[in-house]
C-alpha cells in the first residue's frame, strides 16, 4: 500500500513536469496493468472504499487509482499513463458533461475509450438516489452535520427544490465534505447494489 501511495504522489508530480523516473521504477515494481482514471479526490475515496467492501485489493491486482485534479487533465494522464507512457490499460469514471474530456484525452493517448463509465450528474448524485434521500440525511445527522444541513435548508436559494439536489449541493458547500461523504455513503450501500456506473468499474477491473 505505500509503495501505491507513493506512485499515485509520482504520478502528480510528473503530470506537474517532473521527471517521471520513480514513477516508471514504481510501476514496474508494483505490477501494474491499469490506471483508473478520476476527476478528484471524493472519486477516489468512493472508489477504493467499494472495493475495500467487496473484498478487493487494487494494488495487490495491479490497479491504480488515479486523482487527476479536473477532467481537463485527463489528455496528460492519459499520456503518462497509457500506450503512450507506461502502457498501462485506462479506465475511468465521470460525470456526463466531461465525458468529451476523457473521450478527448484517450483519443489523443490513442487509448480506447470504451471503459469510461458515465454519472448522469455526477458520482454525488448517483449515490444519494441509490440510498435514497432519507438515508443520507440520517447520515448527515449521525455525523453531527445536521445544524449545517438546517442553516443550509433555509437558505432562499433551496427553497422548493427537490431534496436529492439539495443533498449533492450541501456536500459540496465546504471543504473536504465531498472526500468526507464520498466514502461514508459508500460504506452505507448494500455493497452488490451499488450506483451502475461504479459498479460497472469495479466489475471491468
Amino acid at each position: 500500500m505505500a509503495h501505491m501511495t507513493a506512485f499515485q504522489d509520482e504520478i502528480s508530480g510528473w503530470a506537474a513536469g517532473g521527471s517521471g523516473d520513480i514513477a516508471r521504477d514504481l510501476a514496474a515494481r508494483l505490477d501494474l496493468r491499469t490506471a483508473v482514471l478520476l476527476e478528484g479526490p471524493s472519486d477516489l475515496a468512493a472508489v477504493e472504499t467499494l472495493a475495500v467492501r467487496r473484498g478487493r485489493d487494487l494494488a495487490a491486482e495491479g490497479v491504480c487509482v488515479v486523482s487527476m485534479g479536473g477532467a481537463m487533465n485527463v489528455a496528460r494522464y492519459a499520456g503518462l499513463l497509457g500506450p503512450p507512457g507506461l502502457g498501462l490499460r485506462l479506465v475511468g469514471l465521470c460525470d456526463a458533461r466531461e465525458q468529451p474530456y476523457y473521450d478527448r484525452g484517450l483519443r489523443r493517448a490513442g487509448a480506447p475509450h470504451d471503459d469510461v463509465f458515465v454519472c448522469v450528474a455526477d458520482l454525488e448524485d448517483e449515490l444519494i438516489r441509490t440510498l435514497g434521500p432519507a438515508a443520507v440525511e440520517e447520515i448527515i445527522r449521525l455525523e453531527g452535520d445536521l445544524r449545517p444541513w438546517q442553516t443550509f435548508l433555509h437558505q432562499p436559494a433551496q427553497h422548493g427544490r427537490p431534496r436529492p439536489r439539495q443533498l449533492r449541493r450541501f456536500l459540496g458547500t465546504k471543504k473536504g465534505r465531498k472526500i468526507r461523504y464520498g466514502t461514508l455513503l459508500v460504506e452505507a450501500l448494500d455493497p452488490a447494489h451499488a450506483p451502475a456506473p461504479l459498479d460497472a468499474l469495479l466489475n471491468s477491473l
